[in-house]
């Protein structure tokens, strides 16, 4: 999409700057980063190269792929400046200081082209407060766009306009923001926090400080400040940890100076010297020796260890044991009813939450869905505070601030006897700041299967997997297991799909809206029907694996891959059989079984050599692409982006990319259309495979790194199974493999590591705790 915006300016290479600039360098976009001068220093542009230098290295990765550093132009404020008549879009991201900023914005001003967008990404000081003194031609083109860190990986960007600002602004930084940089664009309010961190930084003062009140331990307030309420694990402490201690008190104090004395955050806000304490310690969260939480190295074991709320001491963490936790599974409702420490501290720290949510929306936002959206994107709550106040119920909640002495916000005394969203005739309505309800308007392009869903009946469906009718001919199937791993009875609704598709559609997209697209097969599975030896049925597994994906690959309409998130081991090889794949950016794909001790065995051995010989710019020969595969699946690569994707073959050089995850099934769906005039299923090809040779090959590029301390013994054995595979078993060069003969050397290969003794340790250890075994 052209969007106007070709280049863009980057002011100030600190942590955030610097990430900004990564990310807009991610969407192919040339980027000028620049800073100050140290004083002495002979590299004058040193802060930038040297910020740049950092990302390179930084995990997680700033970069989607390694090229797209060299998008970036480093300079520094002095020198070059003037460059920034090149710019369509100009950031600012310098310190949090009015007086910098506003001197900075007067030399930009002088410089910049008629036209040009400038921005700010501060979050602490009113955009009204920035402009003032500024001419009207500048004051037209200023907003601010306020990024969330890491700014790759967090969708959210606020943007805020002023009164002066000029029509177009927001709608031009808009669509370059959604549609090249992926984010879900929230116009807020020109008011201390904006959206996300005004009720964000609201939820951990309340939880912190009753938290501390209720003597409760970091554990057990994660732990009921999680799950129940759809919050991430790290909960509240665990979350601190991870944003910075150092950087809160700054936060909070900010808030506290720019809200009125009626702001109910004053009610809750004090400093707190534990953090003071462990702040002045080096304590400050993860990127320090540790914050709430620490890992204590001393007695050459990682213990990890926690900090008493009331002492300031660490002692070893402790495993949080609520009753009410556990009874309350994911029933914020129920759990703010349980009459145990737990239930009292979450509805304490939730009733008021929920209640600021309601008191804050009409003055920070334009709509309730705004409020909702940014909570989930900006502090990745699963669920959203109205959606949350829906399913504890209005009055319920309005009940329980009642009885806690809350005054009860106008927003939340409108929506008494009802609910915040409804769902009427298949379409999601929302509550308006008036008190009538609105139906909820996606933008343009954007088709998301919740709202099909909403409104129709899948076409068929299992406990593990659905079909929906998408419009205009096409179909979508969609995996719903736990991480969308692969079972059964996944298998049985794609034989399903491709038999309904055939006879009642034009083409299929593979998309589902969970966090993953698939984590691969349901290892748990396998790992029971292996300890009890029941190999007929891990064989019979495998076999309709096997077939299953040969008829997907060769099915008479085409198949569009649609992945988001992971997309590992069974979930890769269906990418690896779909027509084509239209990827979001965030897709981690990989063929990853060697890493529990197995080997690919539902065709991503194949499909990796077929890809790989096919591919025009690698070398020719039947040992050149076995060779490739064994380099990538040996060592369980996973791609860390669909751009890497692309450069492991795991996706083709013209899949298609999607930057907003919410655009990517009518990317996916388009894409599908337009294969549908003329389509010819694949045809199957053969195979001439190295042989012997390469096998011998293989194994001692193994034994070197087993010399070395970076392979164990059994993944010697691993290694072995897989360059028996890749090599054409005991094949040579002159003869020709089918692909079913292909499918029987993996399947072959698969069966002999599975009933391996050390196979069954490995997959035990990664369901038990989510990562390899190493020795």
């Amino acid at each position: 999409m052209n969007t106007g915006i070709k280049q863009v300016a980057v002011i100030g290479a600190g942590v955030m700057g610097a990430g900004i600039a990564a990310h807009i360098a991610n969407s192919g976009t040339p980027v000028l980063l620049l800073d100050i001068v140290p004083d002495g220093a002979s590299d004058r542009n040193v802060i930038a190269t040297s910020a740049v230098a950092k990302l390179q290295k930084a995990d997680p990765a700033p970069f989607m792929n390694k090229r797209a550093a060299n998008l970036i132009t480093c300079g520094n404020i002095e020198d070059d400046l003037g460059k920034i008549t090149e710019c369509d879009w100009i950031i600012e991201a310098v310190i949090e200081r009015l007086d910098i900023k506003q001197a900075l914005y007067k030399k930009i001003g002088a410089v910049r082209k008629s036209g040009s967008v400038v921005s700010s990404n501060t979050s602490t000081i009113p955009l009204a407060t920035l402009i003032d003194g500024m001419e009207t031609g500048f004051a037209r083109d200023f907003i601010i766009t306020h990024f969330f860190n890491p700014p790759r990986y967090m969708r959210l960007l606020e943007l805020v306009a002023s009164p002066a600002t000029r029509d177009g602004v927001i709608d031009k930084i808009t669509q370059f923001a959604d549609h090249r940089l992926g984010k879900t664009c929230i116009t807020c309010h020109d008011k201390p926090g904006f959206i996300a961190n005004r009720l964000g930084v609201y939820w951990i003062q309340a939880a912190m400080t009753e938290a501390m009140d209720r003597h409760l331990t970091v554990e057990e307030a994660d732990s009921v400040i999680g799950r129940p309420f759809g919050i991430p694990k790290t909960g509240v402490f665990g979350l601190m940890d991870l944003v910075g201690l150092d950087l809160m008190p700054h936060v909070q104090a900010s808030m506290a100076g720019a809200l009125p004395k009626s702001d109910p955050f004053h009610a809750i806000y004090r400093e707190s010297d534990l953090v003071k304490n462990l702040i002045a310690d080096g304590y400050t969260g993860r990127k320090g020796k540790g914050g709430f939480y620490r890992l204590n190295r001393s007695g050459g074991e990682k213990v990890k260890e926690s900090v008493n709320l009331a002492t300031g001491d660490f002692a070893k963490s402790q495993k949080a044991r609520l009753e009410s936790v556990r009874a309350a599974g994911k029933n914020p409702h129920s759990l703010m009813n349980f009459p145990d420490k737990g239930g009292e501290y979450g509805r304490a720290v939730m009733g008021k939450t929920l209640g600021y949510a309601a008191f804050i929306a009409e003055e920070a936002a334009t709509a309730i869905p705004d409020v909702d959206e940014a909570m989930k994107l900006g502090y990745n709550w699963k669920t959203g505070p109205f959606e949350l106040i829906d399913a504890i119920g209005v009055d319920a909640l309005i009940a329980m601030l009642t009885a806690d002495g809350i005054d009860i916000p106008p927003l939340l005394q409108k929506a008494a006897g009802k609910s915040f969203y409804k769902v009427t005739d298949g379409k999601l309505f929302c509550l308006g700041f008036d008190g009538d309800y609105a139906e909820v308007i996606r933008p343009d392009g954007v088709l998301l299967l919740e709202d099909i869903k909403r409104r129709s009946e899948p076409v068929a469906g299992n406990r593990s997997a659905s079909l929906w009718d998408i419009g205009d001919g096409v179909a979508c199937l969609e995996f719903h297991t736990k991480m969308n791993a692969l079972d059964a009875d996944v298998m049985a609704m794609l034989k399903t799909s491709i038999r309904t598709v055939k006879k009642q559609f034009k083409a299929m997209v593979v998309y589902n809206e969970g966090s993953n697209f698939s984590a691969g097969a349901n290892l748990g599975l396998a790992l029971f029907a292996a300890n009890i030896a029941v190999w007929p049925e891990i064989e019979n597994l495998i076999e309709t694996g096997q077939a299953t994906y040969k008829a997907l690959k060769y099915a008479p309409f085409p198949v569009v891959g649609a992945p988001s998130g992971l997309a590992l081991g069974g979930g890769c090889e269906v990418l690896l059989h779909c027509d084509a794949v239209q990827a979001h950016a965030e897709t981690y794909v990989g063929l990853v079984e060697p890493g529990v001790g197995l080997i690919p065995a539902w065709g991503g051995c194949k499909e990796m050599i077929r890809r790989w010989s096919e591919n025009p710019k690698f070398p020719k020969g039947p040992m050149a692409a076995s060779a490739k595969a064994f380099e990538i699946i040996s060592v369980a690569t996973v791609a860390k982006s669909a751009f890497e994707a692309k450069e492991h073959l795991f996706f083709r050089p013209d899949d298609g990319i999607t930057m907003n995850r919410n655009r990517l099934l009518q990317d996916a769906k388009t894409r599908a259309l337009a294969m549908v005039e003329g389509y010819e299923a694949p045809t199957e090809i053969t195979y001439r495979l190295p042989g012997e040779t390469a096998r011998v090959a293989f194994e001692m590029a193994v034994d070197g790194f087993w010399r070395l301390g970076k392979a164990t013994d059994y993944d010697r054995v691993v290694a072995g199974e897989l360059a028996r595979t890749l090599a054409g078993g005991d094949t040579d060069i002159t003869q020709e493999l089918s692909e079913d003969d292909m499918l029987e050397l993996e399947r072959e290969g698969f069966m002999r590591l599975v009933r391996n003794p050390g196979t069954l340790a490995r997959v035990e250890h990664m369901l038990l705790t989510g990562k390899p075994l190493r020795n």
